[in-house]
């Protein structure tokens, strides 16, 4: 849809709006000379990283990385696609987006089918409330459900008789009924797809009804039901209660991933707004960026059998390739024969509360579920983890989380001093808390000098000039070199700096992230910093060794003060010397 929309009128509209009004609309945002900053809508923390440049008319976050103009900005806050914000900047501006005609057909033809749908919805409220609906009213009263989380979620109710909902539809809405699926002809008369079973529709982020979930109230073969997909519909994108969930929080910065619709309903009731269910069989990679599109924090709540372990597997599998610094993913696993809906009400809201601030991160649950069935004092064993781990790891991009998850694989699969003079220790329970914890040794790589001074510009670029001098007198420190000259041609005096330049410019990235590619594991800093200092600094008479030699080999050709200079570090007198 974007490329119908003229490229001149985009660029037109970004240049009216004002991108520090636009966001300063929706988020606090405080001056910080000609820019402005905040702490970052996409993801939680406490210290501002975000920064708003209204005269280059872009936004980025140093701590998560988010960028971009004010169309990101609006897709990304409210969620929407490229034509909607556009539409809504464009109402902010003042000015109608010229759609050309293939586009208006386009849209209306869209309109028409949520227009449909809006009405199936109010429809099957209607039924709900009325005499055919008593029997679904007593059903979601035994569920807890009160009436004003029923009406917050639009739930109703699909009558039994076959054509219900096609019988009361006007004729201009026939056609787009059958053209969503909500009622079918394959049978060459109209009837209805969704029939006695309570309602939940699936609304989109501006709060149109686009599909529908249904619940058998008699003895169905398929307890749920949902629409097919459609040209408004595509289950694989959608997020059910995401709508719900930013209507209730003003700030929305972590999201729970349930498996049902009732659970996420349950979950609100009892004040728990940010739950919300993908629609399928599992949280694919596609609704995975569906949800990381609103939030960096997500937990996945599953039932604690094999048929819910398999779908957290699913997940975090699926969630390998995505996993950037900054996203905080966590795996929730209930009692065994439990779901939220019953837990919640079993339990209470602040006993779940706490079970979903214990949950699993993400890196630990996917060591947890690797080692399972594993004795890790055994080398065979030891073997087969990172057989079972490493392929799960080369799937993640480069970031600082691979590089520290690929340490602790190393770790519990021990070094080659790891294990040696250990006393046996009885094995764990790799699942929930109990775990074997392997001790904290460190593990013994060998690194060449070269890669450790450039760990060590990474994490102290002060150390640029030092390094400059040190790789000039001895010539074997031509990559440490170059990236100290990168760091002093830029006059960069930090970590936090450093990091920034080469996440804003791609460039100097291609150019000096190949340095620690061959690095399995990355020494902590404290460790990093101690190796570069020896380098940097030598004892002292390995320094004038140094120089006694550098004096010696030169001696022919001496100024008066570098025979003076010879003379003390001898002991004596240049000819004796020699």
């Amino acid at each position: 849809m974007s490329g119908l929309i003229p490229q001149r009128f985009v660029e037109d509209l970004l240049d009216r709006v004002d991108l520090a009004e636009l966001i300063g609309s929706r988020i606090t945002l405080k001056k910080a000379g000609a820019n402005y900053k905040a702490c970052c809508p996409f993801h939680d923390e406490k210290t501002p990283s975000f920064n708003v440049r209204p005269d280059k008319g872009f936004y980025h976050c140093f701590g998560c990385g988010a960028h971009g103009d004010a169309i990101s900005f609006v897709r990304e806050f409210e969620g929407l696609g490229f034509t909607h914000a556009v539409e809504e900047l464009a109402r902010r501006a003042g000015l109608e987006v010229p759609y050309d005609e293939a586009a208006k057909h386009e849209i209306q033809q869209a309109r028409t089918l949520t227009d449909a749908l809006d009405f199936a919805s109010r429809f099957y409220q209607s039924a709900l409330n009325g005499q055919q609906g008593s029997f679904a009213r007593d059903y979601l009263k035994q569920r807890g459900l009160d009436d004003s989380i029923i009406k917050q979620y639009q739930v109703g109710y699909a009558p039994a008789t076959g054509t219900a909902l096609f019988d009361v539809a006007s004729k201009e809405l026939q056609g787009p009924l059958i053209e969503t699926g909500t009622v079918s002809d394959k049978y060459g008369r109209p009837r209805d797809l969704f029939r006695n079973r309570v309602m939940f529709p699936i609304r989109n982020s501006r709060g149109k009804t686009i599909a529908f979930g249904g619940r058998t109230l008699g003895d169905d073969k398929a307890k749920y039901i949902n629409s097919p997909e459609s040209d408004v519909f595509h289950k694989s994108r959608e997020i059910y209660g995401l709508f719900e969930a930013k209507q209730a929080l003003k700030q929305l910065d972590k999201l729970l991933v349930v498996e049902g619709y009732m659970d996420v309903i349950a979950l609100a009731q009892n004040g728990i707004h940010y739950a919300v269910a993908t629609l399928g069989t599992a949280t694919n990679q596609d609704s995975l960026t569906a949800l990381l599109r609103q939030v960096r924090h997500i937990v996945f709540c599953f039932d604690g059998d094999q048929a819910g372990f398999r779908a957290a597997d699913k997940a975090m599998e699926n969630a390998l390739e995505l996993m950037a610094d900054g996203l905080h993913l966590q795996f929730l696993m209930l009692p065994e024969g439990e779901d939220p809906d019953t837990l919640v009400r079993k339990e209470g809201p602040d006993a779940f509360q706490k079970r979903i601030d214990g949950a699993t991160p993400f890196s630990r649950y996917l060591f947890d579920r690797q080692s399972e069935g594993l004795d890790l004092q055994l080398p065979e064993n030891r073997g087969e983890l990172r057989a079972r781990t490493e392929p799960l790891l080369n799937k993640m991009p480069r970031s600082t989380l691979r590089d520290a998850m690929w340490h602790e694989m190393l770790r519990l699969c021990g070094g080659r001093s790891q294990w040696q003079g250990r006393k046996p220790q009885q094995q764990g329970n790799w699942k929930g808390e109990r775990r074997d914890r392997v001790t904290e040794e460190r593990i013994d790589v060998k690194l060449s000098k070269d890669s450790i001074l450039c760990l060590a510009l990474l994490e102290a670029p002060d150390l640029a000039t030092e390094v400059t001098e040190l790789a000039r007198s001895s010539r074997q420190f031509n990559q440490a070199m170059t990236f100290a000259g990168f760091i002093l041609e830029r006059k960069i005096r930090d970590r936090k700096s450093l990091i920034t330049t080469l996440a804003m410019d791609s460039q100097a990235r291609e150019r000096f992230y190949n340095l620690f590619d061959g690095i399995e594991h990355i020494p902590t800093r404290e460790s990093t910093l101690a190796a570069a200092r020896e380098l940097l600094s030598p004892n002292e008479e390995a320094t004038r060794q140094q120089k006694l030699a550098t004096l010696l080999r030169n001696f022919a050709n001496l100024t008066a003060d570098e025979r003076q200079e010879l003379r003390e570090l001898s002991g004596g007198t240049p000819e004796s010397s020699t």
